[in-house]
């Protein structure tokens, strides 16, 4: 089997344990801000077409040897617009949140990495490029890995000590567990506590994300068409873990792109759900970096690792 993909159903099964949240919160709320805009598929980057990917424009499809200009467009929407907004909006509510920076974005785009170090976030590795590692050599990924490291360390002052690839390889765990730094990755959509990884006497913690509490549904079908409907799916969520969070606290992950809900009439949603959330108290509004340090220093490492 292998250790760092093992299928387990059972989990920590009917009684998990307490998290013990900071100040006995009932949840951890943890935002993530993906940075992919400039490391997507396109011919600038050596691809063999754009992206086509979750893209805004119906029937936007890769074409051989062609730039679909367009397509590019939407990104650079994010990049140029679209992360400020949202960076203003936590920014506004001395929030903190985690980046999910791709390597290749803040190579071009170094303003926005210092930016985030400036505000006090954390920065976690995104893969150098935002594309599926399943299509990549074991060889080129390792050097990607190290790469995005060299890239984030150089525009934030701070080396990452989480990672997300998102469309992960088979190779993709057991590359980051082998370069070492890493506290966690979040390549994993199984449960809504950490747990542990181990094999040979090493270990590594997965802190899991949420596909479903992301804004990726405003480009999917069916998805969110109007701010109410993405304000509902994270309101909805989050009421339901505030409530279990009396007895079982647990951690909800947003995912946000700034492509997406950069844009205002899907930023309006994001402020809307920070301020129901800042109505509640046991809260506790974190970085992935402290979800990793809490658990470390609560729980310890597994025996033998």
């Amino acid at each position: 089997m292998d250790a760092w993909h093992r299928r387990d159903l059972r989990g920590a099964g009917r009684t998990p344990p307490d998290p013990r949240w900071p100040g006995g919160a009932r949840l951890a709320l943890q935002f993530v801000l993906n940075v992919e805009e400039g490391a997507e598929r396109t011919i600038l980057n050596g691809d063999d077409g754009s992206e086509d990917y979750l893209a805004e424009l119906p029937g936007t499809r890769r074409r051989l040897g062609q730039r679909h200009y367009s397509a590019e467009g939407f990104y650079d929407y994010g990049a140029r617009v679209g992360l400020w907004r949202l960076l203003r909006l936590f920014e506004a509510r001395a929030l903190p949140l985690t980046a999910f920076a791709a390597g290749r974005a803040l190579e071009l785009n170094p303003e926005a990495g210092a930016a985030l170090a400036e505000l006090g976030h954390e920065v976690a590795g995104h893969g150098y490029r935002w594309i599926d590692y399943r299509d990549v050599d074991e060889a080129s990924e390792r050097a990607h890995i190290a790469r995005t490291c060299r890239i984030i360390e150089a525009v934030t002052g701070r080396r990452p000590v989480g990672w997300y690839t998102g469309r992960v390889s088979p190779n993709t765990r057991r590359l980051l567990v082998e370069a070492g730094g890493f506290l966690y990755d979040s390549d994993a959509y199984d449960d809504e506590r950490p747990y542990w990884l181990s094999d040979g006497g090493r270990a590594h913690l997965i802190i899991p994300y949420s596909l479903v509490t992301n804004d990726i549904h405003w480009l999917l079908a069916p998805g969110c068409t109007t701010a109410d409907d993405f304000f509902a799916r994270l309101r909805d969520a989050f009421d339901v873990l505030w409530a279990e969070g009396r007895e079982r606290p647990a951690l909800m992950s947003v995912g946000l792109h700034a492509r997406i809900s950069g844009h205002p009439a899907r930023a309006a949603a994001v402020a809307r759900f920070l301020d129901h959330v800042a109505a509640h108290e046991g809260v506790w509004i974190c970085r992935r970096r402290e979800i990793a340090e809490h658990w470390i220093r609560c729980f310890g490492r597994p025996d033998g690792a």
